[in-house]
């Protein structure tokens, strides 16, 4: 019973603490707060804010400071607003080997980098659920790549880069047996484990590889951050679970005083790959690109992957004991300081990058976990922050020599000196804080003006919206010695990690429409002399053009039941924001969202015969609502003539 009534006390005593925060928030409101938020009509936001859909699967974005919803972009769930996973051009983008997964649990964030700052090419995304790594391309706010992890389940501690972005990682949050092996999850130390899988990225085009995965014991990997400067070959995960339960966890995996810091030579694990010292293994994953050019998804499927197995790897994999159960893992600006936040804990504990060197140097080892040595806690220990608050769990930086926590149980987010380790400012939050942000806070290069904390719970926020509330952000202003909060606002389904960065990094470098001359999809209409219908056996193509204020065609016949009817409708704008949609009546699919000089291809297969109306559901001029036309379908097997036209009125004086 004691093992159950101390939690509980804790608990209950936590419930206290935090009722007593909230009453103060509001009261941390300054009265300057709605100047240092307020944009004016017709005036830009300082920093684009990309935040994780969570369990939408989608990145939203927000503009900072005020807190404005922007765009949500589509990466790993259909979208019917503009299409994304419905048309025939971006399905592919959604395949996977066991078949088109059309959502996912999208977690974490990570802006490309070049000498360890922000440089606004792309923003690489997880998916969670189904392990797979997307990247976005910042001028055209476009997905235009997704490669699914092998030997992997829950994508967790992903998509974080090296500060060149020569990698992306991958980490697995549950442990699975390497391929698909039948065996009894009783015999999770012997059969299960993790890996970290190690996705190369082309400096020029973005495109990515697995270059390698190292595989690691049957454990949890949380989250990671790779190093800086002096650190740069490293890459760090924290990890729960390394007791290796397989059932309730909740009590089972919580029984060590520490868990670990999983430090990783990349540079090593890399020299050996090239070497030969790992093993190539069968493993099926799609790798599923869009060609902008081709304006086109296409899916292929890899067949092996190599392993490196710390084994046979020496001095490639260390271990560090952190205190408890481990959620961020984050290194400051230097690349000196290790900062693990075990959400278990009571402290902070911080570990110096030179102690670390040392301590393997000197082999200041207390054993090893299955093989990996575990270098002694105070070896590599800087020293720990002391009663930061309850429930730490992520941390960044502002660039001046201070780090910022998030702190789950006591709702509150702590600023505390890296020089020192001592507490200089606390800020309540409202409810419970998960993840919290800082504007290249995790990088060489910190902006330092803003935080923005994203709560886990959320409560009397907004205004109430049934049985599941609003999920909440809050913005603070950290550019004084006091944290001082400026606006709540709301967000799209659980915001978990995020990442921002000055708007003046890709605000100049937008897509405003796609040059029609150089719209290399084999379906596109080049005017609308060329727009045409063609019929081969029970598929019908229909290449149309979108233009202020009509379609060509607009009148369709000859189509029949149960005929695949492809209608390319590429959009003949050469203006900024002139998009056209396209959708038709009764089709169990989307609408379409067609950019200027774009072409896509929605699917229509009818199984009643009747007159549809399609029509632009994009408002485009004045005339919008004329922007539209008729298909006719015929009974299956009639021999209705195919024909088409616009502004052809027909001569009906010899029908009935």
């Amino acid at each position: 019973m004691k093992k159950i009534f101390l939690p509980l006390c804790f608990v209950a005593a936590i419930a206290s603490l935090q009722s007593c925060k909230m009453k103060n928030t509001a009261a941390a409101v300054q009265g300057d707060a709605d100047s240092k938020v307020y944009v004016a009509p017709g005036k830009y936001d300082e920093y684009y804010n990309f935040v994780s859909g969570g369990f939408n699967g989608q990145v939203s974005v927000y503009g900072l400071p005020s807190g404005r919803l922007l765009k949500l972009i589509p990466v790993f769930s259909m979208f019917p607003e503009n299409g994304y996973g419905y048309s025939e051009e971006t399905k592919a983008m959604l395949n996977t080997t066991n078949g088109q997964i059309p959502w996912d649990d999208q977690h974490h964030l990570e802006l490309s980098q070049t000498n360890g700052e922000q440089d606004g090419r792309w923003l690489f995304a997880n998916a969670n659920n189904t392990p797979r790594v997307a990247r976005i391309d910042l001028s055209t706010f476009k997905t235009v790549e997704i490669l699914q992890m092998p030997n992997s389940a829950g994508n967790h501690s992903s998509p974080f880069i090296t500060e060149n972005t020569e990698y992306v990682v991958a980490g697995t949050r549950f442990s699975v047996p390497l391929g698909s092996e039948d065996v009894p999850i009783s015999s999770f130390k012997q059969n299960f484990h993790s890996t970290a899988s190690f996705i190369s990225v082309d400096k020029n085009s973005g495109n990515m590889a697995l270059a390698f995965q190292i595989v690691l014991p049957g454990m949890n990997l949380d989250l990671s951050h790779a190093g800086k400067g002096p650190s740069h070959d490293w890459f760090f995960f924290s990890s729960y679970n390394t007791e290796q339960a397989y059932t309730l966890l909740e009590v089972n995996a919580s029984q060590k005083d520490k868990d670990y810091i999983i430090a990783v030579n990349w540079k090593k694990a890399e020299e050996y790959a090239k070497a030969g010292k790992g093993k190539k293994v069968p493993a099926e994953y799609a790798h599923n690109t869009f060609d902008e050019g081709k304006q086109l998804a296409t899916s292929v499927i890899e067949h092996d992957v190599l392993l490196l197995d710390p084994k046979d790897c020496p001095d490639m994999v260390y271990m560090i004991p952190c205190p408890k159960s481990p959620h961020g893992c984050d290194l400051d600006p230097t690349g000196e300081y290790i900062v693990g936040s075990g959400k278990l804990a009571a402290l902070i504990p911080v570990f110096s990058f030179s102690k670390m060197i040392k301590a393997i140097g000197d082999k200041q080892f207390e054993g090893d976990f299955q093989g990996i040595p575990i270098i002694k806690y105070e070896a590599a220990l800087y020293g720990e922050v002391q009663k930061p608050g309850l429930g730490p769990l992520h941390t960044e930086f502002d660039g001046k020599g201070n780090a910022y926590t998030s702190m789950f149980l006591s709702s509150e987010v702590v600023k505390w000196s890296l020089k020192d380790l001592k507490v200089l400012d606390r800020a309540p939050t409202y409810y419970s804080v998960g993840h919290l942000m800082i504007p290249g806070g995790d990088t060489k290069k910190p902006w330092g003006k803003y935080l923005v904390a994203y709560n886990k719970i959320t409560k009397d926020r907004f205004l109430p919206t049934g049985p599941e509330l609003a999920q909440s952000a809050q913005l603070y202003d950290i550019s004084g010695d006091k944290m001082q909060l400026l606006l709540d606002f709301p967000t799209i389904g659980e915001p978990h990690y995020a990442q921002a960065l000055p708007a003046s990094l890709i605000q100049g470098k937008q897509v405003k429409y796609y040059d029609i001359n150089k719209n290399g999809n084999e379906f596109v209409t080049l005017g609308e002399k060329k727009a045409n219908v063609v019929r081969k056996g029970n598929r019908v193509d229909v290449y149309m053009t979108a233009i202020r204020s009509h379609l060509v065609p607009d009148n369709i016949e000859g189509v029949s039941v149960g005929d695949d009817v492809y209608f390319h409708v590429t959009n003949l704008e050469q203006d900024w924001d002139i998009p056209h949609g396209f959708a038709i009546k009764n089709n169990p699919n989307a609408e379409l969202l067609i950019m200027p000089g774009e072409t896509v291809t929605l699917k229509f297969t009818p199984q009643k015969q009747g007159i549809y109306p399609f029509y632009c559901t994009d408002f485009c001029s004045a005339l919008h609502q004329e922007m539209s036309g008729y298909l006719r379908v015929s009974p299956k097997g009639s021999n209705t003539p195919l024909k088409f036209g616009t502004g052809v009125v027909a001569d009906t004086s010899a029908q009935k």
